[in-house]
């Protein structure tokens, strides 16, 4: 993964522990791809205090993610739920060609509709 997309990412779940000033330069940085030189002058700061800004932001959404995991277990609950539609469809497709039984039909778009509710959260 890109640190540009890693550093966005950490920034979803943890920019809120982060100042107004860090969070703005973070942002500018990564996901607006804006220089030190252009964020020093939107935040009227130097460009050294924009760099210690995005560093020591990157720590502290490093540091909290290396505590709380929270990008790491969303990635896990992703994965095991694309796992999870991946076996339900092989189910589905045996159902159709073997079994036909309404019942584990039904059974499945209950199942489907939970992975769905599960997948917006």
């Amino acid at each position: 993964m890109s640190k540009n997309l890693k550093i966005s990412e950490l920034l979803d779940y943890y920019g809120l522990l982060l100042t107004d000033k860090q969070r703005e330069a973070v942002e500018y940085y990564y996901n607006d791809d804006l220089s030190l030189g252009e964020i020093a002058e939107n935040l009227n700061i130097s460009r050294q205090g924009v760099r210690d800004s995005i560093k020591r932001a990157e720590a502290v959404m490093t540091e909290a993610e290396d505590k709380l995991g929270l990008v790491m277990k969303d990635k896990q609950i992703r994965e095991g739920l694309a796992e999870l539609r991946r076996n339900i469809d092989i189910i589905d497709e045996l159902n159709i060609k073997r079994y036909r039984s309404n019942d584990i039909n039904e059974s499945i778009k209950r199942i489907l509709k939970e992975l769905d509710r599960l997948s917006e959260i």
